[in-house]
This record gives structure tokens, sequence and C-alpha cells, in this order.
């Protein structure tokens, strides 16, 4: 159980923090604004941008669904096939 919690854990920190980098770069359109984060991206004016907002998205569901997958949806699937940790 261990290793697959510290999986989890490390795709939720590594693939958040890069979220909230690409977030606060592409989402946040002033520091006064209650609307850090979670702004609408603007247009790409690169192809560098483009990435960059395309990345953002890719990150947040794989630290979303990474941590469901390793917290909730393997051990579950252990628990109901009745191989549970061995000890």
């Amino acid at each position: 159980m261990a290793d697959e919690f510290i999986k989890g854990l490390g795709l939720f920190c590594g693939a958040g923090l890069a979220w909230m980098v690409l977030a606060g770069w592409y989402r946040t359109p002033s520091f006064e604004s209650p609307r850090q984060l979670i702004a609408a991206p603007p247009e790409p004016n690169t192809v560098f941008d483009a990435i960059g907002i395309f990345l953002n998205d890719v990150f947040l569901w794989t630290a979303l669904l990474g941590a469901l997958t390793f917290w909730v949806l393997i051990p579950a699937f252990n628990e109901f096939r009745g191989s549970g940790p061995s000890a």
C-alpha cells in the first residue's frame, strides 16, 4: 500500500506544481484579481504559448487522475480481487 501512496503523491505533487507554475503564467490576469489560476487563458501568440496552455490542462488532469488511480482505484481493485497487500 505504501508504494501506491507514494506514486500517487509523487504524481499529485509533481503535476500539481507544474500546473500551478503554468497557471500562474497563463491564467492569472493580475495579482489583484480574485480569479487567480482559474481565469480563461489568453489567445496564444506563439507555438510555445500554445504548448504551455495545452500542458496546463494536461498537468491538471494528470495530478487529479493520477492521485485517484493510485489512492483509490488500484487499492480497490486489489481488495476486490482478493490479493490484498502481502506482509
